[in-house]
């Protein structure tokens, strides 16, 4: 069986590798979900990594529905990891309707050449995830990685055990939850590959008073944070 970890820095990337894990996703800003890694991390990986690694390609929390800008951020991304020599893109595109994004989708899937593509957890959004697998294989995607539309791939077992079924070219890869006493049952049950963070807290500094830089109302799937027009017109028009 294949385990695939999600590291969200060089170190966790490290730690992976030295563990023996055959494969790494590399992304930042594993409480949002992930976003695409800063160029001098995709940098340090490629020097220190010797195994294969998928960078995700997000450019930003929240929804996985797309403008045209960010959408050609998304290809100069790929491209980037084409040029450094990364073994594969995770990365994928919905409509507002929660339907696959089949033509945005490809578009990145050729903008990916010959590297390996996953099709990330938007799978657990959207409608039908039967058709939507169909889809995705015949799209040519390598990996569709899933929870199985439940907060964990144990929970998500049922639809997981179903999409197997369908699978040919496409490898179906539960992830979520996924951990030492449970990654057997997948195994048991057939999947070709699993996917996991093994994440662990680290203190680095004491308990301290300071005020926090973390913003929970920044953290939604239905809203994304964007500087107003409005406020920032109102502000200039104050001062100048």
């Amino acid at each position: 069986m294949l385990v695939e970890v999600c590291a969200n820095s060089l170190q966790s990337a490290l730690n992976a590798q030295r563990a023996g894990a055959d494969r790494i996703e590399l992304c930042s800003e594993l409480a949002v979900g992930g976003i695409t890694p800063s160029y001098g991390l995709l940098k340090s990986v490629r020097e220190m990594i010797s195994i294969p690694v998928h960078v995700l390609v997000r450019p930003r929390s929240g929804d996985f529905t797309y403008t045209s800008n960010e959408l050609e951020i998304m290809k100069e991304d790929i491209a980037l990891c084409v040029e450094l020599g990364f073994d594969g893109i995770v990365s994928g595109v919905l409509k507002t309707d929660f339907s696959l994004d089949i033509d945005r989708t490809k578009k990145l899937i050729e903008a990916s050449g010959s590297l390996k593509f996953t099709f990330h957890r938007a799978f657990d959004w959207v409608r039908d995830p039967r058709e939507a697998f169909g889809q995705l294989q015949s799209l040519g995607v390598d990996y569709v990685l899933t929870s199985g539309q439940r907060p964990s791939a144990v929970e998500g077992m049922a639809l997981l055990k179903e999409l197997l079924k369908d699978e040919s070219n496409c490898v179906l890869m539960p992830g979520g939850g996924v951990k030492p006493t449970n990654v057997e049952t997948f195994m048991a049950e057939g999947f070709k590959a699993v996917h996991l963070s093994g994440t662990k807290f680290f203190r680095t500094l004491p308990e301290s008073d300071r005020v926090s830089m973390n913003s929970a109302s920044f953290l939604s799937d239905t809203e994304i944070a964007l500087t107003d027009l409005n406020t920032i017109e109102d502000v200039v028009n104050r001062v100048k």
